[in-house]
């Protein structure tokens, strides 16, 4: 594909649901999936004459994210209002933050898209909102109506803002996986784009370059209605050429078509114009009077940076540093989760062989918990028993394919690497039987001496073969180490 006549410009503002129990101003469940209208109360629906309290834990989990992210924690912010009306917003507002957020400034570091190094993406801020209620419009029994269900009305958000960083659909899709595993890493979000507890809207224009060293913007658009980070990579896809091509088809004069909010047709693979584009003027914040301003003491803040941990960057460094391993190879653990990580950690220890552990829990052990639904927690092989096994690949005891039925049997049998042995019927072969059966095949097979010499390597596999019929428990690869040996020494 060649270079693009344009430059992407992408801004993305991310909206994450907080792990809590209960809403963010009042008592009321957050439990996914209850039925419609059942986890309301009157603070949540907007009944008049009552009055909001703060959830401590959203507010903490909110600070927690803006310190992992980077950013400059408000020692005084404050809640205001935004105005607009909607059927699925019962108060005809919202409870957020406009001018004074919780955390300003910030940054998260992805990996570039071209694999060298990383690209720094700024944040602008991150506030706490509460969420609306969910409308769900019926376009296949024949109502033609629509329905409101209120239960995740007052539920805590997260907006997450970028700087417009991003430069291509796919490194905005990189962005979010990296926040998305960022904040599962942090226990603030379990992310779930299905339940609705990670949405994404994304802003994109166009620069592009004119004759005189000078470039025009198209104007922005914000694309809604995108249910996964493929999804977003394909909606913003979209839209740029659409974008390209309505620049070439007015003529080069965008000046006078206004911003516009776009949903994307996840059927039609298309953008689709819904409204024009809202400032923040059009909101008529003002500050929200029912509740006070939010303040937090340094001696808060250090406790709760103290609960962050090590964050995925750094986890990648340290395994990479201290396992040799390779970018590649720290990244699919990390993507795993900390347990997984925590598995890693003890199997490379265990067995003295970082690599050949990275190997072993990328191919076998997550093949497993894949065809299995496990996690890390439920697998029955603990690291201990794995690291006894590939202790007795790296010694020579047993081949990869035997050491894979092993791990099988250990699997099925929630048993060690001897004991699965054991059960398998499987004998190591003494070193001095192993060399006289070696000296045997060399001295039978003089045509297959000839070719090795000869340059031609894959000929010592006929005498591996041929040992492996005599006895089926010899170490192919030992077998082969011993009779290029023999057969160097007749040279």
């Amino acid at each position: 594909m060649g270079e693009r006549p344009y430059k992407i410009v992408i801004g993305l503002e991310v909206h994450v649901q907080l792990l809590t129990e209960s809403k963010l101003f009042c008592g009321c469940s957050t439990k996914f999936g209850a039925p419609p209208n059942t986890q309301t109360c009157p603070v949540c629906i907007g009944m008049p004459g009552v009055l909001p309290v703060m959830n401590r834990k959203a507010f903490e989990l909110a600070v927690k994210t803006g310190l992992a992210l980077n950013g400059e924690i408000a020692r005084f912010s404050k809640w205001d209002r935004k105005n607009y009306y909607y059927p699925d917003l019962p108060k005809g507002y919202q409870i957020s933050q406009y001018d004074l957020p919780i955390c300003r400034g910030g940054y998260l570091d992805i990996p570039a898209e071209d694999g060298e190094g990383t690209r720094r993406i700024g944040i602008i801020r991150v506030h706490l909102e509460e969420d609306a209620g969910k409308s769900m419009h019926d376009e296949k029994a024949g109502r033609a109506d629509s329905r409101i269900d209120l239960n995740r009305a007052g539920t805590p958000l997260l907006e997450i803002v970028t700087k417009p960083d991003l430069r291509s659909p796919t490194e905005a899709k990189t962005f979010l996986t990296e926040l998305k595993l960022l904040l599962n890493y942090l226990e603030v979000s379990d992310c779930n784009m299905q339940e609705g507890s990670l949405r994404v809207d994304a802003n994109i224009n166009l620069h592009i370059p004119t004759d005189d060293g000078q470039y025009v913007a198209t104007p922005i658009v914000e694309v809604k209605n995108m249910n996964s980070f493929r999804a977003v990579e394909r909606a913003l896809t979209y839209e740029a050429q659409r974008q390209y091509e309505a620049f070439l088809e007015t003529g080069h004069k965008l000046g006078d078509v206004p911003k516009q909010t776009r949903g994307w047709d996840e059927d039609a693979q298309i953008t689709r114009p819904q409204r024009s584009k809202e400032e923040s003027s059009d909101y008529r914040y003002f500050p929200e009077p029912d509740l006070v301003p939010v303040t937090i003491t340094e001696e808060e803040l250090e406790r709760i940076r103290a609960t962050l941990g090590e964050l995925p960057a750094e986890i990648r460094r340290r395994l990479q540093t201290t396992y040799q391993i390779t970018a590649y190879d720290s990244d699919v653990i990390v993507n795993q989760g900390r347990a997984f990580v925590d598995y890693y950690c003890r199997l490379a220890q265990g067995c003295g062989d970082g690599k050949m552990a990275a190997n072993w829990v990328q191919q076998d052990v997550l093949r497993t918990l894949n065809e299995r639904q496990w996690t890390i927690a439920q697998f029955p092989v603990s690291a201990d028993n794995l690291a006894e096994l590939l202790r007795k690949v790296r010694g020579g005891e047993l081949d990869t394919a035997k050491a894979r039925m092993v791990f099988a049997e250990m699997v099925e049998q929630c048993c060690s690497a001897g004991e699965a042995i054991q059960r398998l019927g499987i004998v190591q072969v003494d070193e001095g039987e192993l060399r006289r059966l070696c000296e045997e095949l060399v001295a039978a097979n003089p045509r297959v001496v000839a070719e090795v010499k000869a340059g031609k390597d894959k000929a010592i596999g006929s005498l591996v073969g041929q040992a492996k019929k005599r006895n089926p428990n010899i170490n192919p690869a030992r077998v082969k180490e011993i009779c290029l040996e023999l057969i160097q020494r007749q040279s």
